[in-house]
């Protein structure tokens, strides 16, 4: 969720696939001018963390696109234009050339050099140090020296054989199969490149993130952090006036961390929080009235999904999976408890990439509560089922609707069990404890269904936190990456999401967008694809 994001908060359905307009009026009033040195206040969650090959959640993403400047980001068709980068280029797409731009530097003053990027990069590769991006440079010659098959066992390298400098401000990428999407890929928090003042000596081997660097990371963006993350609290961060790229319209932005959506809806009604996200699912049905024109919707990449614990024999089966997947009325939840604001979903990927396709885990997700009944008792699926969510991010009301669901179709007892934080849910399921079905969101790392595919569900991908794994499923996706062309890519692509149709690792819900709201004091509020406040275009009223 930028961009490996798995999202937090409830998530909202498309605008394009609603008929809705894309977005609403700019938020805040037109009065005035533009004060550039105020400080935005923007609600999230507890971020999980804030050193980007670690961070893939969406909170933890809205905080480092401040602090930090892609190579790349992705223009208004999703085709990924240079930022940081001054040519990415390749001849085969299977070595890349990224060349630099001049001038660009640190907020502690070091100069962002080919060092910054391929120190950071073996980091986040080096399997020991079990970053959660790990998975994003798997593609890269030598990953797999860096994560031997057995965990237990000592890597054969510390440094990614692909990575190679040319020069202070040329580096080499050489993928072990040509991904034509490659330069799409590094528009991904992953990328982002690291001081030297990050590590413990930025000459070991294998290197070592200092221990202070977290709470104040330093980065090469045009916001640098003020003081220290405060945990559970905020983060706060000031605009960095050494910052060579295009510079933001406001002074600062303050991250406000809740436990509790309604409370930061609360804050925003009062004028105390500038930026609500997402709202909360139980003010829909008022927020338009309370906010008038500062209600705004744009569209999104987002997927939620119910997840199974693959490892947990009370799912182990498939037929299991799909009983209870037919045993939910989708439909009915995203009219009801979304008022209408939400689209069913019925397939593995979102409508924003190319290949999607409509209805693609067919019967399995159509709502059949007979059959599903038959399915669930000729499978002995258990008696009672739990769904876990992160309570700070507003599910309460639709998990509570499915439990019912479940309860009338299938007999069975259901209890929806709240974890405070989505780190902590994201943390027990990756440790495989017992949390039964959970909640997941997704907002895409970068346009491609291979996004929406690999790191979902591909054998370790880095947020399968369901344990699932299929050999064909894995093969399709590396013919898929490796294919020459984006049809031929597609093509491959979509044989993997028939796979996931047929075994349901988890269950597709809805497809979502943006919807939030903004106080009296800004203008020109947009959230983006991957549901980050573009900084650069909001602005403070004076």
């Amino acid at each position: 969720m930028q961009v490996r994001r798995l999202a937090a908060w409830a998530a909202l359905p498309l605008a394009v696939t609603l008929g809705l307009s894309a977005c609403g009026k700019s938020g805040g009033s037109d009065s005035g001018g533009a004060n550039p040195n105020g400080v935005v206040s923007i609600g999230i969650a507890e971020p999980k963390h804030l050193i980007p090959s670690n961070t893939s959640e969406t909170s933890g993403s809205q905080v480092l696109a401040a602090l930090f400047a892609p190579l790349v980001d992705f223009d208004e068709a999703n085709k990924p234009y240079e930022v940081a980068a001054q040519e990415i280029s390749t001849t085969d797409n299977k070595t890349w050339t990224i060349k630099l731009k001049d001038g660009w530097t640190f907020h502690n003053g070091e100069p962002v050099t080919a060092d910054s990027y391929i120190n950071a990069w073996n980091y986040a590769a080096y399997g020991p140090n079990a970053q959660d991006n790990n998975y994003f440079f798997d593609k890269v010659e030598g990953y797999k020296d860096l994560n031997p098959a057995d965990a237990k066992a000592t890597p054969t390298a510390t440094t990614l054989s692909g990575l190679k400098k040319v020069d202070d401000k040329t580096f080499t990428v050489t993928l072990s199969a040509p991904f034509s999407e490659f330069k799409s890929q590094l528009g991904y928090t992953a990328y982002y490149p690291l001081p030297n003042s990050a590590f413990e000596s930025a000459t070991a081997s294998p290197l070592v993130i200092a221990k202070a660097y977290e709470d104040a990371p330093v980065g090469n963006g045009p916001f640098k952090i003020k003081g220290t993350w405060q945990h559970d609290a905020q983060v706060e961060v000031e605009k960095y006036d050494g910052f060579a790229g295009t510079k933001p319209s406001i002074g600062g932005a303050l991250f406000k961390i809740y436990q509790n959506s309604d409370a930061e809806y609360a804050d925003l009604q009062a004028n105390n929080l500038d930026v609500v996200k997402q709202i909360p699912t139980a003010a829909l049905s008022t927020a338009q009235g309370d906010l008038g024109e500062r209600y705004q919707t744009s569209p999104a990449s987002t997927l939620q999904v119910l997840a199974f614990p693959t490892f947990d024999k009370r799912f182990a089966k498939a037929e299991v999976r799909k009983a209870i997947s037919m045993a939910i009325d989708r439909e009915e939840i995203a009219n009801k408890v979304f008022q209408g604001s939400q689209k069913a979903a019925y397939s593995f990927v979102s409508p924003v990439v190319a290949g999607y396709r409509d209805k693609t885990c067919g019967a399995a997700c159509e709502f059949n509560a007979t059959e599903a009944k038959k399915l669930y008792d000729a499978n002995d699926g258990p008696k009672s089922i739990n769904i876990t969510y992160n309570a700070d991010g507003g599910h309460q009301e639709w998990v509570d609707a499915t439990c019912n669901q479940l309860k009338a179709n299938l007999g069975v007892e259901c209890v929806g069990t709240p974890e405070a934080k989505f780190a902590d849910l994201l943390t027990k399921a990756k440790a495989k404890k017992e949390i039964g079905m959970f909640r997941m969101g997704w907002v895409m790392d970068y346009p491609s269904m291979e996004n929406y595919l690999g790191p979902l569900y591909s054998t370790g991908g880095s947020s399968n936190y369901y344990g699932y794994s299929n050999p064909t499923f894995d093969n399709l996706l590396k013919e898929g990456s490796a294919a020459p062309t984006q049809e031929e890519a597609i093509k491959k692509y979509q044989q993997a999401e028939d796979i996931l149709a047929q075994e349901m690792p988890v269950l597709p819900l809805r497809f979502g967008q943006n919807v939030f709201g903004s106080s009296t004091k800004v203008k020109d509020v947009h959230i983006d694809l991957f549901n980050r406040v573009d900084l650069n275009k909001i602005q403070i009223v004076s």
